[in-house]
């Protein structure tokens, strides 16, 4: 987490243009399934991984990560230290209620942040040049887009270089988090990889799907990267 924050810190005394993108299993099973998806998390400046079964797959493989760095966690340290320091924020995506609400909740925990603006997830093709005008027009030095995967990814690919903001992070349902809309599991089924359980049994029939089904190949994907290594060893 601090090496991430003093990565975003360099970012943006750079001025330049960059993405940061969280991983977790099911973006790992999108990836590997949509090339446009992988090039572009491939072509990320930061990448850090929200999910403990990714957490433990890399240290099956031999390549272990430091530490866990969750989205949501990422966020409010993000918030934190733009307040502080001065960095002007904007939030994108979401419901008009939510995304409103996200703004004035932080607005009122911290008096002197800067809020460039924010905007709803919802817009019709057509309109999506006006949304990078407007976020380009208010010169953020952080962007926050709460829309849904890969979306989120594929605009940022599209748009950063023309938004040109200095650290764009996708945050997925981080905002209604933020708003109370979505509760976070215990610290304990955090620290036990069981954040995804509880998230399901807010939600058993909208997450049955990508939990017991779709992200299973998650672990083919590994079991077939793992013997894949021990038969180049072999060899």
């Amino acid at each position: 987490m601090n090496e991430t924050l003093d990565r975003v810190e360099d970012f943006i005394k750079s001025g330049r243009p960059h993405q940061h993108v969280c991983v977790n299993v099911d973006k790992v099973v999108k990836a590997s399934r949509d090339e446009s998806l992988r090039g572009i998390i491939n072509n990320c400046e930061l990448i850090n991984v929200d999910g403990m079964p990714v957490v433990w797959a890399s240290r099956l493989l031999g390549k272990p990560l430091k530490e866990r760095v969750a989205g949501v966690d990422l966020f409010e340290r993000l918030m934190e230290h733009a307040a502080k320091k001065g960095w002007r924020v904007f939030f994108l995506g979401a419901k008009e209620e939510v995304v409103k609400g996200v703004h004035d909740k932080f607005a009122a925990l911290y008096p002197n942040l800067q809020v460039a603006g924010y905007r709803n997830g919802y817009w019709k093709a057509e309109e999506e040049e006006s949304v990078v005008q407007m976020i380009a027009d208010s010169k953020p030095d952080l962007l926050f887009v709460a829309i849904s995967s890969p979306k989120k990814e594929q605009f940022l690919g599209r748009y950063q270089e023309q938004m040109k903001v200095p650290f764009a992070m996708g945050v997925g349902g981080t905002f209604d988090v933020m708003v109370g809309m979505v509760k976070r599991a215990p610290k304990w089924m955090q620290k036990l990889g069981l954040e995804w359980f509880y998230r399901f049994l807010q939600e058993p029939r909208r997450m049955f799907r990508r939990y017991f089904i779709e992200d299973m190949y998650f672990f083919w994907l590994l079991l077939k990267e793992m013997f894949g290594r021990k038969h180049s060893v072999r060899a």
